[in-house]
């Protein structure tokens, strides 16, 4: 997929455990996992806020487009 999710970087700068992000952000660790590891099809405006609220960023510091990125997903 051509969207890249860069989540790694931000929590890593605040010092934020994926646990305590995932609680302060009211998504699983499993659905951040989801995330992180760019298996997800979509994102909620809503969650992509809570993320950047968080994390004090802007949503290009979670997301970029790459392109030539191949869909790898059924």
């Amino acid at each position: 997929m051509p969207i890249v999710v860069d989540i790694d970087v931000m929590p890593a700068k605040r010092k934020l455990s994926v646990g305590e992000l995932a609680e302060r952000v009211g998504i699983t660790p499993a659905n951040l996992a989801v995330l992180k590891n760019g298996r997800a099809k979509a994102v909620r405006f809503t969650t992509l806020a809570a993320l950047c609220d968080v994390l004090e960023c802007q949503p290009g510091d979670l997301l970029r487009w790459e392109a030539g990125s191949a869909d790898t997903g059924g």
